[in-house]
This record gives C-alpha cells, sequence and structure tokens, in this order.
C-alpha cells in the first residue's frame, strides 16, 4: 500500500516559473486532452447558460407566433388579395398545359394547383378571351364588307363590353353556385369533399383558355370550319371540367351526379354557342332603293296624238 506523503499533490517549479511570467494563461489536465473540445463545451454549458438559450428561443418563437398573426392582412385590404397572385410564369403555363390536355385519372386540382389557387391566371384569361371575342368579331365582318360592298359595316365597341361582361360573369357566378351546390350536398353526403371556393374559380378560369385559338380560328370565312373548331374547344374544355369535378361528385348519388355534370356540360356549351352566334354573326345586306324601271308597251300599240287645252277650245 502506498504511503499516504506520496498519495499528496505536488506543486511543479516549471509550472509555477511560466504562472509567474503569464499570470494570465490557463493550465489543462490530461483529462481534458482526452475530452473533445465538444463534449467540455456541452458540459459546461449545461449548467446555467443551456437552460437561459432554451427560454431565448422560445420567447423568440412566441414572438414570432405573435408578429405573425398582427401581420396577416385583413378580408378588405390589398394585401390579403396579393398572395392570390404570387405564382410565377411557369406554373401558369403548367396549369394551361394541364387544361389543354385532360386525361383520365389525372386531377387538374391535385396535380396542377396542389392546394395554391391564383387568380392571376383565371383573370388575365377572361381579359384576354373578352378582347379577343371583340377584336375577331368585328373583323370578320370587315371581311365580309371586303367580299360583298352590299353588306354595310360599322365598328361596334359595344362587343367589347359584352363580351366583358359574359366572361367575366360566367367565370365568377358559375362557379359559385357550383361551389354553393356542393357545399351543400356535403351536409347531407358526409363523404362528399368538395373544392374551395378559388379552386372552383380557378377551374373554371383555366378551362376557358382553349376558347382563345378558337376564337382567332373562327376567322377562316369556312362555317363548317368554324363549327368544327367550335365542337373541338367546347370538348376539350368541358372533358377537363368533368375530370376534375368526378372525383367530387362521385361520391354522391347517380342521379345527383349525373345532373351536376349535364348542367355543367350545358352551361359550356351555351357559353360557346352564344358567343358564335353573337359576335359573329353576319350582317344584312345594305337596303338601297331600287332604279325606275321604264314600263315596256306592246310592239302594236299607237300611240295617239294629245292637242294642247287651247287648240280644244277653239
Amino acid at each position: 500500500m502506498a504511503a499516504a506523503d506520496e498519495l499528496t499533490f505536488h506543486e511543479f517549479q516549471e509550472a509555477t516559473d511560466l504562472l509567474a511570467k503569464t499570470p494570465d494563461a490557463t493550465t489543462r489536465s490530461r483529462s481534458d486532452q482526452l475530452t473533445p473540445q465538444g463534449h467540455v463545451a456541452v458540459a459546461m454549458d449545461s449548467g446555467g447558460s443551456y437552460g437561459a438559450e432554451e427560454e431565448v428561443e422560445e420567447e423568440s418563437d412566441k414572438a414570432a407566433l405573435l408578429q405573425g398573426e398582427k401581420q396577416q392582412p385583413g378580408f378588405w385590404t390589398f394585401g390579403y388579395y396579393q398572395s392570390f397572385f404570387d405564382v410565377d410564369t411557369s406554373q401558369v403555363l403548367d396549369r394551361i398545359k394541364g387544361s389543354l390536355l385532360p386525361r383520365p385519372g389525372h386531377n387538374f386540382v391535385r396535380h396542377h394547383l396542389r392546394s395554391r389557387p391564383d387568380l392571376y391566371g383565371p383573370f388575365w384569361i377572361c381579359a384576354t378571351l373578352a378582347f379577343v371575342l371583340a377584336i375577331t368579331g368585328n373583323l370578320t365582318l370587315l371581311l365580309a364588307q371586303r367580299r360583298d360592298p352590299s353588306i354595310h359595316y360599322s365598328p361596334q365597341f359595344h362587343k367589347v363590353t359584352v363580351a366583358g361582361i359574359t366572361i367575366y360573369c360566367y367565370a365568377w357566378l358559375v362557379p359559385l353556385a357550383l361551389w354553393g351546390f356542393l357545399q351543400w350536398r356535403k351536409g347531407v353526403r358526409e363523404r362528399l369533399g368538395p373544392y374551395t371556393f378559388l379552386e372552383t374559380v380557378c377551374i373554371y378560369g383555366y378551362s376557358l383558355f382553349v376558347f382563345i385559338p378558337t376564337v382567332i380560328l373562327w376567322l377562316i370565312p369556312v362555317p363548317w370550319l368554324q363549327w368544327l373548331f367550335g365542337a373541338l374547344a367546347l370538348a376539350l374544355s368541358a372533358t377537363g371540367l368533368v375530370f376534375t369535378l368526378w372525383p367530387v361528385v362521385r361520391e354522391d348519388t347517380r342521379l345527383a351526379a349525373a345532373a351536376l355534370l349535364s348542367t355543367v356540360v350545358l352551361l359550356h356549351a351555351l357559353l360557346a354557342l352564344g358567343c358564335k352566334l353573337y359576335f359573329f354573326q353576319t350582317l344584312p345586306p345594305e337596303h338601297t332603293a331600287p332604279p325606275p324601271q321604264a314600263t315596256s308597251l306592246p310592239p302594236h300599240t299607237l300611240l295617239t296624238p294629245t292637242l294642247p287645252q287651247s287648240i280644244t277650245a277653239s
């Protein structure tokens, strides 16, 4: 067994001299060298400063949450609607492509909107369609007058207003009615999960894009070709609507689902037909008074000369 004086601590002369020269220096034991530096820091901080850092982080999180709640814009402010226009060009083009190429089992909302509906695409699609309708409608009449001078043409600027009101009312009122009906059916059928109102507006807005190139192709003065383009555009647009709405209405009864989808297709067809008949109608020829025609007499009729009244009186 070792003696008691062997277990006592001894001071080394070299260490004493070093401390005398550099009093600010610190000494490290061998156990500190064997311990990783990161573990030493954790052990030192675990006493008091680690708990303080947790409290600071909790306070910062609470402050961030309160700040986020305070900065959330109201319904009546412009900032509330700004988020609906926060979309880039690639997303808009991808959604337009999805509306032009409907496929069975390919849901437009799930694969393209991804719970982020926007109003940027539907707004500009409706505005473009309204102006294209009005412009091509006037161009159609102008070209018809070039072919037939008897047709009287004057610029019809009121068609811009009619087109804008028609397109925007259809793109907002029909989705509103559809959303309200699905909300009512949700109370009847518990498994029915309808889309939100903005998602419904987004579906209808992007479904109208196919009519923009179709209206431009209606400038071709061939009636049967115009009706063919219109039927193809209507088929693509209505098919996209049916494929998108089917996952929502398939949980409902067959009668309700068939009635709803038939109404959606019928309203879409009425919009396309109304635009074709109103904006691309041919003006009647200009009515002009016919020139007076001389009456012809039979060839053997003799003309008797008439004498003046003064001669007959004498």
